[in-house]
């Protein structure tokens, strides 16, 4: 697993995810909206829109403010029109990094987001040139302990995963993005909650961070993340467990 991967696991052990729920809940209703407006409102025709929504519910999210957001997206309710970007940066260490927000004002996302790069010593991107460093794919995070190996393979495959790959105390399993409901859904059937599940941009190879660099790069990460305007930040550390760990206490 990537120190990426890391990072967000260990914030879900330390609590970090539920310390921000109404950060999250907010991050939610802007994707819900997005997607009813794209696709339209009814999440049985429309994947995007019921992927998101099921990611509503596991956090928890009342069912009053799922239906608001979408007629929010339908036009049946006042709301923002939210534009959908994808800014490419580099972190410390020549680190890749992927933002994907959705804003009502680029001209103020992508100031505040340079700012925030700059004092944590990285800077934007050319166009296509953190992006190639990766790829889109199904990621879910499962702990061992959860779940038999055996049991989880024959899930997850069967519902059309490419991968599933073993990392320490959990199990990571990768698929084509048009898979990823399918495959979350397979192992739900087996009564596991992931720690993490996404469509998310993988990366194809790593770079390692120690001392300074690795901690420039966690605070640079939680600084994006807790953006307003960023959905989701991507990146291709890798950072020693117990680093980020130590970060956290």
């Amino acid at each position: 697993m990537s120190g990426h991967s890391k990072w967000h696991t260990i914030k879900h052990k330390k609590g970090a995810a539920d310390a921000k729920r109404g950060r999250i809940f907010t991050r939610v209703i802007k994707e819900i909206s997005v997607a009813a407006r794209a696709g339209g409102g009814d999440p049985d025709s429309n994947p995007r829109l019921r992927t998101i929504i099921a990611e509503a519910k596991a956090a928890n999210m009342p069912a009053e403010n799922i239906k608001r957001a979408i007629r929010r997206g339908t036009g049946e309710e006042p709301g923002v029109n939210y534009e959908e970007v994808v800014y490419e940066a580099y972190g410390p260490g020549g680190t890749a990094i992927i933002l994907e927000g959705l804003t009502d004002n680029k001209n103020r996302t992508v100031g505040e987001l340079r700012h925030l790069l700059d004092k944590y010593n990285g800077k934007m991107a050319d166009r296509n040139t953190a992006l190639r460093k990766f790829s889109k794919r199904g990621q879910i995070i499962v702990e061992k302990i959860k779940v038999a190996e055996d049991a989880l393979m024959a899930a997850v495959l069967e519902a059309g995963a490419d991968d599933m790959q073993d990392d320490d105390d959990s199990w990571e399993i990768l698929t084509a993005p048009e898979a990823f409901e399918a495959v979350r859904e397979a192992v739900r059937k087996l009564n596991v909650e992931p720690l993490s599940a996404a469509v998310a941009m993988v990366p194809f190879e790593f770079v390692r961070l120690t001392g300074k660099e690795a901690q420039s790069m966690m605070k640079l990460m939680d600084v994006l993340e807790d953006h307003d305007d960023v959905q989701h930040a991507w990146s291709n550390f890798d950072i020693d467990e117990k680093e980020i760990e130590a970060s956290f206490s």
